[in-house]
């Protein structure tokens, strides 16, 4: 059964683990490699009225979009489509669908009301197994959230197909920048993963920098130099209600960071030319010094499972990585190669460090081994910075920024093959992305 998953998780070779078929016995022995992209075919998603099939259209291709943009699937455009699917409960014309070699077919079926409400069904076949991958599903929402709900859709095929985490159902908080290189004006937008549903958190009235998403993507903090120097805000998304952390006594307090258990903070606190780390309670605002180094410590990311801290320092000389324990102590370096490190981020696997690289008047995405062994690198350009993982650890974000008086920054995302490199579609300029978990 479902004999061409194989040949699409060949393409999933590094770094990736065996994994199971979701719907048989069909073990997956993962070898080096890169091939075609799976076929797929997601007609319009069937429905008894206008809006319904507006919103049937859409979802499918947004189901498609984000299918595509993986890199590993290949949609089958409709115009060679052989068999029409006119009902969701109409059997499958399973040799139609073969005959123009798809692989694996989406159907659904939208059902919307006069009050909003919005009901999506949908089924995924194996085409040449001749059946159902897994149990059809059922989302009801509203339909001015169909965009969510067709990523749901999306998740839920990826997964079965590929047998890893879904990851499309996020968000991404970033800075959106406008105007010229000398004087941008920088605030904090946040969108869909894909570009889409753009909105604005704060006014381009200061310079924004650094925002992170909280463990439950319900927060993020940031830094602002509203006052004059860098400050640490946390804020409610939902809400659009921010405070400004305590106890920073007027230091200048930058790159924090939460904890997975969303109560602590790490950041680093600038004094008399000296930078360090600092962990804080987020509630209370008790903050523990966790360096002392004659040093600059900045950077710091928390490992998933909160017992370890990856941070950027220069006590070697250049900036580099180390590694410590998370209530401080004695820190290890992981970083060896030629070159400058910096921005490392743990993956949500907790197998990866992501990190920003100079070297050779060049700026690099790359990736490591949480002892720094096995560093590849997935990018190269004038200016490539401050990576931050999908919820599922499978892709990178990052900022590219174009050289010369008109350059300007945009958002990027990389497979962690370094495969399948993509602009992200932002309306402004972007920079410092941060990934939010799948939403509830």
């Amino acid at each position: 059964m479902m004999r061409y998953v194989l040949s699409l998780l060949v393409a999933l070779a590094f770094w990736v683990a065996p994994v199971v078929a979701q719907d048989g016995p069909l073990r997956i022995e993962i070898t080096e490699g890169v091939i075609e992209p799976l076929p797929f075919a997601a007609p319009d998603f069937v429905s008894d009225n206008a809006t319904g099939a507006d919103l049937g259209r859409k979802i499918a291709d947004v189901v498609a979009a984000d299918l595509t943009g993986t890199g590993l699937f290949r949609e089958i455009q409709p115009d060679a489509f052989i068999s029409r699917v006119t009902s969701f409960s109409s059997p499958v014309q399973f040799a139609d669908w073969k005959a123009i070699n798809t692989q694996a077919l989406i159907t659904g079926a939208v059902t919307a009301d006069g009050n909003g409400k919005l009901v999506v069904r949908f089924r995924l076949y194996d085409v040449f197994a001749g059946q159902e991958l897994g149990q059809g599903l059922q989302l009801e929402g509203t339909q001015d959230g169909w965009r969510r709900m067709a990523h749901k859709v999306a998740d839920q095929v990826y997964s079965r197909i590929t047998g890893e985490a879904p990851y499309f159902d996020s968000r991404v908080v970033f800075v959106a920048e406008s105007g010229p290189k000398d004087q941008r004006s920088k605030r904090l937008a946040i969108m869909d993963y894909d570009g889409a549903n753009v909105s604005y958190l704060t006014d381009s009235t200061s310079i924004v920098l650094a925002p992170r998403f909280s463990p439950d993507g319900k927060r993020v903090l940031y830094t602002s130099y509203e006052s004059g120097f860098p400050r640490i805000y946390v804020m409610d998304v939902g809400a659009v209600q921010r405070r400004v952390l305590e106890s920073q006594d007027g230091q200048m307090s930058f790159a924090p960071r939460f904890g997975p258990d969303g109560r602590a903070v790490l950041y680093s606190v600038s004094r008399g030319g000296n930078t360090d780390l600092y962990r804080m309670d987020i509630d209370s605002g008790a903050s523990t010094r966790l360096t002392t180094a004659p040093s600059i410590e900045t950077a710091p990311s928390f490992s998933p499972d909160g017992s370890q801290i990856v941070f950027e320092s220069d006590r070697s000389g250049t900036p580099q990585l180390y590694v410590m324990p998370a209530g401080g102590g004695e820190a290890q370096r992981i970083s060896f190669g030629q070159g400058r490190y910096g921005t490392p981020v743990w993956s949500p696997r907790g197998d990866l460090i992501a990190f920003t690289k100079q070297s050779k008047g060049r700026f690099h995405i790359g990736v490591m081994r949480t002892d720094g062994s096995e560093e590849r690198l997935l990018t190269a350009s004038f200016l490539d910075e401050g990576p931050t993982w999908s919820p599922n650890g499978r892709v990178i974000m990052f900022t590219r920024e174009t050289q010369g008086a008109q350059g300007s920054a945009s958002l990027y995302s990389v497979d962690i093959t370094g495969r399948n490199l993509r602009q992200v579609g932002t309306t402004t300029g972007a920079s410092d992305p941060s990934w939010s978990p799948l939403q509830d």
